[in-house]
Order: structure tokens, then sequence, then C-alpha cells
């Protein structure tokens, strides 16, 4: 199994990237987790809309805007994961800062780019 992901900012349109992403992570043989604002199912993976307790994540990838990010600073630090990828339009700063201050490694990435030339 590769590397366990929490896509945060889920969503259940197939036309979305994190959708694609979910997708895509699967296909590669990652385990999967999603936290988005409406519940569902995307090829076998659960979307939760409360933030779950998941135990060792290795990644978390975000699809969420910059200005929504502030609530989950705290969530996101206490799982403990070893990277945060910021995909396009999700880029931030203060972010960045915060992952630094708790030896959080980041990456100004595509999830989607990073599977597809075998970089994840």
């Amino acid at each position: 199994m590769g590397k366990k992901t929490l896509v945060v900012g889920a969503s259940l349109n197939p036309a979305r990237y994190s959708n694609l992403a979910i997708n895509r992570l699967k296909a590669h043989g990652n385990e999967v987790k999603a936290f988005g604002l409406k519940p569902g199912e995307v090829n076998g993976v659960q979307i939760d809309t409360e933030l779950m307790p998941y135990k060792d994540i290795d990644t978390v990838t975000l699809y969420i805007n910059p200005s929504r990010q502030a609530m989950y600073y705290d969530y996101i630090i206490g799982l403990k994961p070893k990277r945060v990828i910021f995909n396009p339009g999700t880029e931030n700063q203060e972010f960045y800062n915060i992952l630094k201050q708790n030896n959080i490694d980041f990456e100004v990435a595509c999830t989607l780019v990073m599977l597809g030339t075998r970089q994840y």
C-alpha cells in the first residue's frame, strides 16, 4: 500500500480536481481518506463531513481556498502528517510558517502532476 493520504476539500463532482485526486491516488495504490462539506462516496472512499482523528496520515493534500484553511490549521497539525501538499490555488504563506514551526514538510505542487510523473 502506498502513502496514506487525506484529501481536504473532497468533492463528489467528478470534474473537480479533488475528485480526480481521490481516483488517481487509489489507482496508484494509496490508501485515501477524504474530508469535504457534503457526505458521499468517491471510488469507495467515504467523504467525511466531520474532522476525524485519522491515524498514520503520511500526506494531507489541500483543495480548499487559503481564506478557509485557518479553521483547519490545528486539526492538520494534530494529525502529524509527514507533509502537506498545497495544490494550485491553495498557496498560503501563513500556513507554510506554521508547518515549519511544527516540523512538517510541505510542497507547493499539484498532486495529480506528482502522481503522473511518479514524484508522489
